[in-house]
C-alpha cells in the first residue's frame, strides 16, 4: 500500500550515523504537519529504554529506530540490533494509524540494515522483556 509519501534525506543521514557511529541510540521518525515527508523529530543518545519509551506519545502514530542491545549467556557476551518500530497507539486516530501504515514501506526501504522489526500499539507490546524475547529469537 503506498500512500505517496517521501523520506527526508535527513532520516537517512541520522540512520546511517546511528548505525555506523554509534553514539546515537535512538531516532523517533513522524510524518510532517501536511502527511508528505517522513521528518526525523528526534535523534538521542540516551541509553535509557524507559526514556525512548518516553518520546513514543500515547495518542500518535510514530516509527523509530534503536540500537538495542543486550546480553545472552556470559560465554556469548553483548549483542545488539537495529530494531525498527512501527508504534501506532489505540488511542492513535483511524486517519493517523492508516497514513503510518501507508507510509511504512517508504522509510522502511530507506533504512538499510535493520536487524528485527517491532509492532507496538500498546505498552507491552514495546515492554523492554517482549523486545528482548524476539531479540533472542532471531
Amino acid at each position: 500500500m503506498a500512500s505517496g509519501v517521501s523520506v527526508h534525506s535527513q532520516c537517512i543521514q541520522d540512520f546511517m550515523s546511528l548505525k555506523l557511529g554509534k553514539k546515537t541510540k535512538y531516532i523517533i521518525y513522524a510524518l510532517s504537519a501536511d502527511s508528505k515527508e517522513i521528518v526525523v523529530e528526534k535523534v538521542s543518545e540516551s541509553q535509557s529504554y524507559d526514556e525512548f519509551l518516553e518520546d513514543l506519545p500515547a495518542g500518535a502514530c510514530r516509527y523509530a529506530v534503536y540500537d538495542f542491545e543486550y546480553e545472552l549467556e556470559e560465554s556469548e557476551g553483548k549483542r545488539n540490533k537495529l530494531c525498527f518500530f512501527t508504534w501506532s497507539p489505540d488511542e492513535a486516530k483511524i486517519k493517523n494509524k492508516m497514513l503510518y501504515a501507508a507510509s511504512k514501506k517508504a522509510i522502511r526501504d530507506a533504512l538499510v540494515g535493520i536487524g528485527m522489526e517491532i509492532q507496538g500499539t500498546d505498552a507491552s507490546e514495546v515492554a523492554y522483556n517482549t523486545v528482548l524475547e524476539k531479540a533472542v529469537r532471531r
